[in-house]
């Protein structure tokens, strides 16, 4: 019996076939539920500040941090997503379920969206059981989310062959491109639809696509194959810390036969204790071997951050009408987008002209090296750009808003670059075991990243302001020193980008 049919079982339980289960068939409606799934994310998304805003009558920095904290949460649930369905439960099973909590985080949002005796008096601040019911929904939502970014890449390249790694890749550049489609159609129809018929038809419309999308993933059950659990990974890993800890002193040459691996040899000490495999230790190696890459990412999505926060309100007071049209500054991500998805379509091609030889120039660690290279250039960019609208502004000159095109354009390619090597990267090389929770890594690699940006903003101000006033301290942005902190990310980012260098070298 072949090792991918001990691995993988069907919707029974039975070994897999791969002449029924699996392949791209399969791995093509996880794409399309990638498309999905994504536009209601990114929709509701942008629609909740307004929502808070208008509705809910928070006041606009409540509103924005609420918004960044979602999305925070979000992303960094992937772990815990990731870790049930390494450890418990099937990717299937857990993506349905995670699925359901968060059209049921939907269903109640959108009930209290069109309820007006849910919603706060003309001027006031929500009661404490409105506010009780927006947060449950909103984090019901981020909850759903988490299990649902976490399993869905990681169940569709389950579905292909691990041996051909040409195969894996590509799916990835697939998934990314249908992770792009679903970001382009929330920025383009899904914000005409919030400006021009109301933001409450966003509620409803997601509930609709969500409801598809769950539908869609799930007729396709008798197809799919299926890695079944293997128990918690974080109980192994804790074991073999603790067993290393107990046999710190005792040397694994004299006890373990001679083992010995070149990366984290410390850990070879818990083979010592007969309940520690070699499996397991090397396990814990491999997980331990990609953190640092994960590491080296975070300040690039701290760069990220800043286009829903400062560049939005940046374009809020530029120049955005062009023939009586005002654009909505979000829509300006639509040239990153329309450039990532004709990217990966030419990439494919190059692949089947040059061959696999050629491809290996875009191996992941070195897309991900790229697209922190460009993280940097973009916030060198966005320094330059602050400081013409800022001498533009004292000269009463509105600047157009489509300077602000550049870093959108190069911050775009950078995410493109970085989260889908990513996405790949740690899916290939983590352990069998683990993939959903290091495929997770990536977009916890997401909310670390906003997270920090809140904190780099905090330290900024209060350093600034010991010798002067804050940077970003001022009532509005002509007040501010936004330059200032664009050039400060730049310099973070040449810094982290040296340290992922080493870090990748030694991979």
């Amino acid at each position: 019996m072949s090792p991918e049919r001990e691995e993988y079982a069907d919707w029974r339980g039975k070994n897999a076939d791969p002449r029924e289960h699996g392949g791209v068939r399969a791995a093509s409606f996880v794409c399309v539920v990638e498309v999905l799934e994504n536009l209601v994310f990114l929709s509701n998304a942008s629609n909740f500040v307004v929502y808070f805003l208008m509705s809910m009558n928070y006041k606009p920095a409540e509103a924005s941090n609420m918004v960044t904290n979602f999305m925070g949460t979000s992303f960094l649930l992937t772990i815990f997503g990731g870790f049930i369905s390494d450890s418990f439960i099937t990717r299937f099973k857990t993506f349905i379920f995670f699925c359901s909590i968060e059209l049921l985080g939907l269903i109640l949002l959108t009930v209290q969206a069109h309820e007006p005796h849910l919603h706060p008096a003309m001027g006031r601040r929500p009661s404490g059981s409105q506010a009780a019911i927006l947060y449950a929904g909103l984090y019901a939502m981020a909850f759903g989310v988490g299990g649902v970014k976490a399993t869905l890449p990681a169940h569709g390249a389950d579905q292909l062959d691990h041996s051909n790694q040409r195969l894996i890749s590509a799916f990835f550049n697939w998934f990314f491109f249908s992770l792009c489609t679903g970001g382009l159609i929330s920025v383009t129809l899904m914000i005409w639809i919030e400006e021009n018929l109301g933001w409450n038809w966003s509620f409803k419309i997601s509930v609709i696509v969500l409801s598809v999308t769950l539908f869609i993933f799930t007729i396709g059950f008798s197809f799919y194959r299926y890695k079944l659990p293997g128990g918690s990974p974080l109980s192994r890993i804790f074991k073999v810390f603790a067993s290393t800890a107990r046999n710190w002193k005792l040397s694994p040459i004299e006890r373990v036969n001679g083992r010995s691996h070149s990366k984290f040899k410390i850990l070879d000490k818990a083979l010592i204790d007969n309940t520690v495999t070699a499996t397991d230790v090397e396990e814990t190696k491999t997980f331990l071997g990609l953190l640092p890459i994960f590491a080296t990412t975070i300040l690039m999505n701290c760069c990220l951050a800043q286009l829903m926060t400062f560049t939005v309100q940046q374009g809020n007071i530029m120049n955005r009408t062009i023939h009586h049209f005002k654009i909505p500054t979000q829509s300006l991500t639509v040239f990153p987008l329309i450039i990532m998805l004709a990217s990966i379509p030419l990439y494919e091609q190059f692949v089947r002209i040059f061959g696999n030889e050629k491809a290996k120039m875009f191996q992941p660690l070195r897309r991900i090296g790229l697209g922190l290279a460009l993280a940097s250039g973009s916030m060198a960019v966005a320094a330059i750009v602050e400081v013409k609208r800022r001498e533009a502004a004292e000269n009463n000159v509105i600047l157009s808003v489509f300077w602000l095109g550049w870093q959108y354009l190069l911050l775009g390619v950078s995410d493109m670059l970085t989260l889908g090597g990513m996405l790949e990267f740690f899916y290939s090389e983590a352990p069998a075991s683990m993939r959903s929770m290091s495929t997770a890594l990536s977009w916890c690699s997401t909310s670390m990243g906003y997270f920090l940006s809140s904190v780099l903003v905090g330290i900024t101000n209060s350093v600034s302001g010991k010798y002067g006033q804050p940077w970003l301290g001022g009532k509005s942005l002509n007040q501010t020193r936004l330059d200032l902190f664009y050039t400060l990310l730049s310099i973070l980012n040449i810094l982290n980008l040296l340290a992922y260098m080493y870090c990748a070298k030694r991979y």
